[in-house]
């Protein structure tokens, strides 16, 4: 069975910040890499956060990984990292147009 990394993706889009609304964590540049193993029915989803101390942390990682349950998979792991640290660059250049930035 295929799993659907642009389902997942889609998925994602539907997360926000609550910090900032405006946009997803997705077009945020939150999401560093999803990783897909169809043999074992895993992905695995590396992120990042805006701030170390986000409040919304916990929040953001449990529906980055309810994101991440589609058809075929059963386990989803989530991974946070700071490294390389999210700064205003890792928005994409449309977001940026869109958001006025």
């Amino acid at each position: 069975m295929n799993i659907d990394k642009d389902h997942i993706i889609e998925n994602l889009r539907e997360v926000y910040d609550p910090e900032m609304l405006s946009l997803n964590i997705y077009d945020l540049g939150l999401i560093y890499d999803i990783k897909i193993d169809e043999d074992e029915s895993w992905v695995e989803i590396t992120h990042t956060l805006t701030s170390a101390f986000c409040p919304f942390a916990e929040e953001i990682v449990n529906s980055i990984k309810n994101a991440g349950y589609v058809k075929g998979v059963r386990v989803v792991e989530v991974i946070t990292t700071f490294e390389p640290p999210f700064t205003i660059d890792s928005v994409s250049e449309e977001t940026k147009m869109i958001m006025g930035w």
